[in-house]
């Protein structure tokens, strides 16, 4: 019988005294770099000299409501009785503790208010950037297992690995599924649709990436979750459901009824220019 990995991975890529550079946080670095290039590459592809104009501003909008949506999701969603008993440590975010479902929501009411302000088309603009999530999505796994935290249930397969918080037995490493699942997949297949609402193909309103990723990443994250180990502080809801499971579920239902909505509406004003 193969013997499990044993996880002995450090946390800290190198320490400059009190201050310590984390993996967790250089793979968000790493995400909003690569979002912020393919992003510039898109606008200038499309042409879209208004959202061109503001695209500095909006970046540094949307970065803050990561951090701040995904660490009040996580607090909010996974763990509020805590967090309400220390709030001091709401702060810490180098400690690990984000909520992509927080995020998104933080991401979504940040940009339509920006783009409402600065006249941009908030679901153009939405198109473009969604495209990107999946980068930073697969490095933040990759930052999680390194960390050692969010790990799987049990297993027996050759690929188990032994996580010190996680007992001395095998578990799935799926932070490393979601990496690959939403992360490269997912990422391979907005990308490879994104210029289908530009190039007006039919039943793909601008509004569509975004409505596809909501359903791809909610589709993913329910499965995942089966073999991810549920937050010991929750555990279970209703014995056979997790929290990253039903907030899966909206999103996906979010996805759906943004979809079908930006395809009546472009329906009916195709309809009354004839």
């Amino acid at each position: 019988m193969q013997t499990p990995f044993i996880h002995n991975l450090d946390p800290v890529v190198f320490s400059l005294g009190p201050l310590q550079i984390r993996w967790y946080g250089l793979m968000y670095v790493l995400g909003f770099i690569a979002s912020y290039l393919l992003v510039r590459h898109q606008i200038r592809r499309w042409n879209c000299p208004n959202l061109a104009e503001n695209f500095e501003n909006l970046n540094l909008v949307l970065i803050l409501s990561v951090i701040l949506g995904g660490r009040l999701g996580y607090v909010f969603f996974y763990n509020a009785s805590y967090y309400l008993s220390h709030p001091l440590e709401i702060l810490a975010t180098w400690e690990g503790g984000m909520s992509f479902h927080g995020a998104c929501i933080a991401l979504l009411v940040s940009g339509w208010l920006f783009c409402r302000k600065y006249s941009i088309d908030f679901w153009q603009a939405a198109d473009i950037y969604t495209a990107t999530i999946p980068i930073g999505l697969g490095l933040g796994r990759i930052g999680n297992f390194i960390n050692g935290e969010l790990f799987g249930r049990e297993t027996s397969m050759p690929w188990g690995v032994i996580f010190a918080d996680g007992g001395q037995i095998a578990r799935h490493p799926s932070q490393l599924y979601e990496a690959l699942l939403e992360g490269l997949l997912l990422f391979l297949l907005l990308w490879s649709q994104k210029h289908k609402p530009w190039q007006k193909c039919p039943g793909w309103p601008h509004g569509s990436i975004l409505a596809l990723f909501l359903i791809g990443y909610g589709i993913i994250r329910m499965i995942v979750e089966l073999f991810r180990e549920p937050d010991p502080q929750i555990g279970f809801l209703f014995d056979f459901i997790t929290m990253g499971q039903i907030l899966s579920l909206f999103m996906i239902a979010g996805g759906l009824l943004f979809w079908l909505a930006r395809k009546r509406l472009t329906g009916s004003t195709m309809r009354s220019r004839r």
